[in-house]
């Protein structure tokens, strides 16, 4: 954009050029939202500024007139604006540079495009033209957060779709839990892994102990009633990266991953006290259970997902011969050198 010095009025009678350029400058920065100053090059004292610079600065024009950056801004935005003059006016072509400061207690963020002019005399002057990046930066904040938003209300569907999916297909109705055929999967999945990355996990097995006498006079309404509470219970004490599995009438399994052969018994120690002092309401009676657990490590017990199920089975079956009520280890494997 070329900004001219006022110019001598035409010899003879015709439009006042430089008139018209002045009113459509006016027309398109006042469209544009834009604030216009006029400076002299050498001193950095303004010439001129439109309307809406005078109504940012909160000064009348007449008041802006033959200042400096220096009056009107402090001394560090001062500096920062009168660098970017030189760098233009060293260019000698018209020049753009961002600016943030703060201002009268507001945050302004500028996009300001500054044209250098000299005439034949050598009198120069720096024409800069400022757009408020405010408005666009709002808007951009309020598209991120709109794409957030979607992206949040995407993500709930997909999860709802899998929540579906899961109820329909990978877990079992009655206890809320994966099926056999799901855990299987992420039982080898997790070998593999584990495999690969030189980590442990955990194994369990879980069995109902057999029901005492007044429990087992119920119907199949009371064995539904434990059943749901066991997975209630797995459910709770196991983490988004674990798995919980009905693999029958009366036995359960628990995929806990990354986790050694202490933690895994601590946390399942602590499972079956809760099924020991848990309490099925059924018809007015109050039922109670308990469980045998045996639990297995990979790859420390075992070392093949065959050797960690028969592991498994073992330490469950020591637990039962026990009484019940039971949570037994499995061996851990020592190889011979």
């Amino acid at each position: 954009m070329q900004i001219d010095p006022p110019a001598a009025p035409p010899a003879v009678d015709g439009p006042d050029v430089a008139g018209l350029q002045a009113a459509l400058l006016d027309a398109v920065l006042a469209r544009q939202g834009a604030l216009y100053a006029l400076k002299d090059a050498d001193s950095g004292r303004l010439l001129a500024v439109n309307a809406a610079f005078a109504q940012w600065l909160g000064r009348p024009p007449d008041d802006i007139v033959g200042r400096t950056d220096a009056d009107l801004f402090d001394a560090d935005t001062a500096a920062a604006l009168r660098a970017a003059d030189r760098s233009a006016l060293d260019g000698g072509v018209p020049a753009t540079a961002e600016h943030r400061f703060d201002h009268q207690g507001r945050r302004c963020e500028f996009a300001t495009l500054r044209v250098p002019h000299a005439d034949a005399r050598g009198a120069r002057w720096l024409a800069s033209v400022w757009f408020d990046l405010a408005p666009q930066r709002q808007k951009d904040a309020q598209l991120r957060q709109a794409l957030e938003q979607l992206e949040q209300q995407q993500r709930a569907i997909q999860q709802l779709r899998q929540d579906l999916h899961d109820q329909h297909g990978m877990r079992d109705a009655a206890t809320g839990l994966y099926n056999r055929a799901h855990f299987d999967d992420q039982l080898k999945r997790e070998v593999d892994l584990s495999t690969r990355e030189h980590r442990e996990f955990a194994l369990v097995w879980i069995a109902l102990d057999p029901p005492a006498p007044g429990v087992a006079a119920h119907d199949d309404a009371a064995h539904r009633g434990i059943l749901a509470t066991v997975g209630r219970l797995l459910r709770g004490n196991t983490r988004a990266m674990d798995a919980a599995c009905r693999l029958d009438d009366e036995r359960f399994a628990v995929l806990l991953s990354g986790v050694g052969l202490a933690t895994a018994h601590s946390r399942m120690e602590g499972l079956r006290r809760q099924c020991a002092t848990q309490i099925v309401m059924h018809e007015g009676h109050e039922l109670g259970f308990t469980v045998s657990m045996g639990v297995a490590s990979f790859p420390h017990t075992a070392q093949s997902l065959d050797e960690l199920v028969s592991a498994c089975a073992g330490a469950l079956a020591e637990a039962q011969r026990r009484g019940g009520n039971h949570v037994t280890l499995a061996s851990i494997r020592f190889d011979p050198r």
